[in-house]
């Protein structure tokens, strides 16, 4: 079953600074629940990538929550807290690096999507948002009403919320993985493929956590 999109006008269609436009547009009333969606650790040589899934009060100061991108770690963080006490609703899920491997990084990241939009429905006791912000250009394969948004963080505080979500729960795991497997700097650049990052795969070989069907690391593979 494939999802209802909106008409494509509703793309142009928001109020420039306004990044609860579409969130107004969809809910009928206080019932109907929005969300938003996206990603982190696309383009990293190393780790899952992790989606988020957010729905905020219809009465949060959301200006707050912009794109990950443009906030620095201890704003995130900060933010990611607020997430957690301040009524959204939250779910996150991921794809691990062998799905990447096996399905592709797009598909892996709708898939992390998918998981993420189900583990919000379970935080919210069941109850299924009636729309779906995603950002990018692609829908999530689900029978839910969506509306793809190419620089979807900058549009909806919804999808900025989720970008925020998914950086920091990612963050945090490849901060763990830098316990496990130090030598290669996770840490500090969380798989991302900087000039460290890629000496270190060089001389130490890729390691478990490593994609190794991406250039960078399919070379030592």
């Amino acid at each position: 079953m494939y999802p209802c999109i909106p008409p494509p006008f509703l793309r142009t269609a928001a109020i420039p600074g306004d990044s609860f436009f579409f969130e107004r547009w969809f809910r009928a009333d206080e019932e109907t629940l929005i969300a938003g969606v996206d990603e982190a650790g696309r383009g990293p040589l190393a780790g899952p990538v992790v989606a988020a899934c957010v729905i905020l009060p219809s009465n949060c100061a959301y200006h707050h929550f912009r794109d990950s991108k443009k906030l620095t770690p201890r704003q995130r963080e900060r933010l990611f807290t607020v997430l957690h006490s301040n009524g959204s609703i939250v779910g996150a899920g991921l794809a691990d690096v062998r799905e990447i491997e096996s399905m592709n990084i797009l598909q892996a990241s709708l898939l992390a999507m998918q998981r993420a939009v189900t583990a919000c429905i379970a935080a919210g006791h069941g109850r299924r948002p009636r729309y779906l912000l995603v950002d990018g250009r692609f829908p999530i394969p689900m029978p839910i009403s969506q509306l793809p948004l190419i620089k979807g963080e900058s549009k909806s505080a919804s999808i900025a919320a989720a970008s925020i979500v998914a950086k920091v729960t990612r963050d945090r795991l490849m901060a763990e993985a830098h316990q496990r497997y130090p030598q290669y700097g996770f840490a500090q650049h969380q798989g991302y493929p900087t000039g460290a990052h890629r000496q270190a795969i060089a001389k130490h070989g890729p390691c478990p956590l490593h994609r190794r069907t991406f250039r960078g690391v399919v070379e030592f593979v």
